[in-house]
């Protein structure tokens, strides 16, 4: 019998990976938009005959009510978010709105039309913060530094809430930095990425970063969301970090990006103050080692293979623009 998934966020770089996975995997996918002014379905293009798409909105309860009506999924993703960490300083009512109560709404809409659905919600690393312990594992107490990752925490405990409350299977998943070449350009990664590309092409001659010693447990997107659908295919409803257990600077990026292309990343790369943020988690780094126990979980890309394959992905891009 097929199995419907549901996903909010499916035009995100997570939403469009974990629906690539799931429709290998005989699902019929179907995902939640916002109607917007413009729309962008870049990154579900290649697939977007397979799926179905409904309007719906995290801050609005009803639209959520009948899209569950509508779906009657087996499977709920909640990827939807504010998720950009320096907007939510600009919009923290708001991404406290999407980031947070969103959650609550969409899980409430699910006791309501259909309580036996297994639910993920993204919860996020960021939600450590200025960390108490390193690693970070699922017993590690949150200190978040942002309204994104306040927002983030909420969604996390108001998660557990309805689990323990309601019985339902509901789950989070604490998942460390994850790229992919579908990255949005605002975040660090793809920035370096993109930069890189056009420097190399000739289009640019210096690339503008805020903190180099930001350190972060990068993985690769695709990686991730698999461990998303593996903690609904358990017998019981549990909480897990998922991490490749390995650190690295945004120096090291640009370090590996650059000499990808045969550059020397000092001679482009420039602080820029601006890009800092008012207040900064230093030092994210996740022990997954329950997830590789009862999962059976393990990331397949590197973090110098990530990079390799983000700058050739903008090199790529611009080469089709040239031709």
């Amino acid at each position: 019998m097929t199995r419907t998934a549901l996903i909010t966020g499916i035009t995100g770089q997570d939403g469009s990976y974990l629906a690539e996975w799931l429709l290998e995997k005989n699902y019929r996918v179907v995902g939640m938009v916002r109607r917007a002014s413009t729309e962008n379905f870049e990154r579900i293009q290649p697939f977007r005959d397979r799926i179905e798409l409904l309007q719906g909105d995290l801050l609005d309860q009803w639209s959520l009510v009948r899209v569950l009506e509508k779906t009657q999924p087996d499977e709920i993703y909640n990827l939807a978010a504010m998720s950009f960490v320096p907007t939510s300083w600009d919009q923290p009512t708001l991404t406290g709105e999407f980031t947070g109560l969103g959650v609550t709404r969409l899980l409430d809409a699910m006791r309501l039309v259909c309580p036996k659905a297994r639910f993920y919600q993204a919860s996020s690393s960021e939600m450590f913060g200025k960390v108490r312990e390193t690693p970070q594992n699922e017993n590690t107490p949150f200190h978040p530094r942002s309204p994104y990752a306040v927002a983030k925490v909420y969604g996390h405990y108001i998660t557990v809430n309805y689990r323990e409350s309601y019985h339902l299977f509901a789950v989070s998943g604490i998942l460390f930095n994850h790229e992919s070449p579908r990255r949005g350009l605002e975040f660090v990664t793809r920035k370096i990425s993109d930069g890189v590309a056009r420097i190399k092409q000739g289009l640019a001659s210096e690339l503008r970063l805020g903190n180099l010693d930001s350190c972060r447990d990068w993985g690769f997107a695709g990686d991730y969301v698999r461990a998303m659908w593996l903690m609904l295919q358990q017998p019981q409803p549990s909480d897990f970090v998922i991490a490749t257990g390995q650190s690295h600077s945004v120096r090291d990026f640009c370090e590996i990006a650059f000499s990808h292309v045969g550059l020397d990343w000092r001679k482009f790369v420039r602080q820029d103050p601006r890009f800092m943020r008012p207040a900064e988690v230093d030092h994210l780094i996740g022990d997954a080692s329950r997830a590789r126990r009862l999962l059976g979980w393990e990331p397949t890309i590197s973090f110098e293979a990530l990079v390799r394959m983000m700058v050739d992905a903008d090199l790529e891009r611009f080469q089709k623009r040239k031709d």
